[in-house]
């Protein structure tokens, strides 16, 4: 693991990258806690017998310690449950290497499923599976906290998993469908300046989706002024105001910027393994690696986003300077020089 952690802060092409860059740093071992030899068929062998759970374990320990550091009050809305915003993405893989992940004819690929923590941008939920895997699915896995809300989009639309999530005491809140039919029992007083053309409660009117969730929704109709766009809006909650229920909405693209800083900045779409074993671990230690950045920054009261605390650190890793000292802002203009030991230029 810490090999696998270090390949990830230091941003590591390949397995080979790897072990190049520790042996430069042989007489650190010990104190490292690395052990006397290191090899590439080592870690190798490794990645493809040492099971993944132990890595998923750990991760799930720093997610927990990193989710009650990065906790803050300021959320915008006075919401007692957390937000939390779920999607997934996709990591495509050379089918004649990743043969296992077969998605298509001609490609391979992996679903990288999180639930993100939006109050404290760290990942509380993850599951990898096969890219053929529907989003959908991951509703039935997914631990609900009562009184939280889950932001999803089209794509986790299916009326028997949203009524448990429903019976379970938590809320969601997705973009309904064009084709989806609603009966309307009573509108809401809107304030049409506000972006909001109306907010309904009523049911399903087809068949099937009744019978799957047979108690009342609520849909929104909402004009982003910004993107110029209109969304309708389908929730289970009726107390919080119509345009809340649409910035929740907003906090969905969260989940997206955190897919795309992960593969920017860690090694989650090159692996140094080809087993699914291997994957998973390298997946792991990435979100391992994640956790400990934002811990730092956090202890650290360091005021850096975790993309600069990753950057320092991949250059610093094994310097003895303390972390502390490593990521504070300095302000070199302000430095004082004394001037009477600058030469004069003559002519001038």
């Amino acid at each position: 693991m810490l090999c696998m952690v270090f390949g990830q802060l230091t941003c590591r092409d390949s397995m080979r990258d790897l072990i190049l860059s520790l042996e430069a740093h042989k007489p650190k071992y010990y104190h490292l806690g690395f052990g006397a030899t290191l090899s590439r068929r080592n870690l190798g062998t490794a990645n493809e017998n040492r099971s993944y759970k132990i890595f998923e374990e750990f991760a799930y320990i720093l997610i927990k310690e990193a989710r009650q550091s990065c906790y803050k009050n300021d959320f915008e809305l006075k919401i007692d449950g957390n937000v939390y915003a779920l999607d997934s993405t996709t990591i495509d893989l050379c089918l004649s290497v990743f043969w296992w992940a077969e998605f298509r004819k001609t490609k391979a690929g992996i679903k990288l499923h999180t639930l993100f923590d939006v109050k404290t941008s760290i990942p509380s939920f993850l599951h990898i599976t096969n890219a053929k895997v529907h989003d959908v699915n991951i509703l039935d896995i997914i631990p609900y906290e009562i009184g939280s809300f889950y932001v999803v989009d089209k794509a986790y639309i299916d009326f028997g998993r949203l009524y448990r999530l429903h019976s379970k005491g938590a809320f969601f809140v997705s973009r309904a469908k064009d084709n989806m039919r609603f009966k309307r029992m009573y509108s809401k007083p809107v304030d049409k300046s506000s972006g909001v053309i109306y907010d309904q409660i009523g049911t399903l009117e087809t068949h099937y989706s009744k019978k799957e969730y047979p108690e009342k929704l609520r849909r929104i109709k909402y004009y982003d002024e910004e993107t110029k766009k209109t969304f309708v809006f389908l929730t289970n909650n009726t107390g919080l105001k119509a345009t809340e229920i649409a910035l929740l909405y907003k906090k969905r693209w969260e989940v997206e910027l955190f897919f795309k800083w992960m593969k920017q900045h860690l090694k989650i779409k090159s692996f140094w393994g080809i087993s699914l074993n291997a994957v998973k671990i390298q997946i792991y230690c990435a979100i391992i690696a994640y956790c400990l950045v934002a811990i730092i920054g956090n202890k650290l009261k360091v005021n850096r986003p975790i993309y600069e605390i990753l950057q320092i650190l991949s250059i610093s890793l094994l310097d003895k300077t303390p972390v502390r000292e490593i990521l504070t802002n300095c302000d070199y203009k302000n430095v004082k020089e004394p001037d009477y030991k600058q030469l004069k230029i003559s002519g001038f």
